[in-house]
């Protein structure tokens, strides 16, 4: 009987300089996957039914929430970024890698995919679990490549907090993940757009 012979994987610490852009959006669709999975099995755990987190809601007065924070956000991204020195805001190159050559289409699939696995994640099972104050903590310190500058950790702290907090004021999750869609979309394209110019 032959032998089979499995590849052996390692899993190691990769400098963004190392990453390719095949390997950050595979590693992407990966972390995204996984938090979509996540997700639904902590609410589920929590003896919630996924299609009432996910209900559509009887009004589109939650649109307003999730434009209003969006471009309150995006006002004060553009304040700080001419106020702080580019080095402090530096998330290690990842967004120009990922965003800078791609296809409008790919952007808004990106951003998409990001707001809905996040939001569900985050705002869907952990908010309801231990309020909007830890799971904002918890949501900065995932994204991981903003921690060696407190700026922009803060910034992650304070937008997951306002994400949270427009998803109790107009209870349902759809205005978090259409803040969270505008705000990754503007800023995509504003990246591809700046590269191009």
């Amino acid at each position: 009987m032959k032998k089979l012979k499995f590849p052996k994987f390692k899993i190691q610490k990769a400098e963004p300089q190392q990453l390719t852009e095949r390997l950050l959006l595979i590693n992407l669709y990966f972390t995204q996957g996984l938090t979509l999975i996540i997700g639904v099995v902590w609410i589920l755990l929590q003896k919630r039914n996924l299609f009432d987190v996910l209900a559509w809601p009887d009004s589109y007065q939650f649109i307003w929430w999730g434009l209003g924070l969006a471009g309150i956000m995006l006002v004060m991204d553009l304040v700080l970024s001419y106020v702080i020195p580019q080095e402090s805001m530096d998330d290690g190159g990842i967004n120009e890698m990922l965003f800078r050559k791609r296809p409008i289409w790919h952007i808004v699939c990106i951003a998409a995919i990001v707001a809905v696995c996040e939001e569900l994640l985050f705002r869907g099972a952990i908010q309801h679990a231990i309020g909007p104050y830890w799971t904002s903590i918890l949501f900065a310190v995932i994204h991981i490549r903003y921690l060696r500058h407190w700026i922009p950790t803060g910034w992650v702290f304070v937008s997951s907090y306002g994400l949270g907090w427009i998803y109790m004021q107009s209870g349902t999750l759809w205005a978090p993940i259409l803040c969270h869609f505008i705000i990754d979309l503007v800023s995509g394209l504003a990246i591809r757009f700046r590269r191009e110019s």
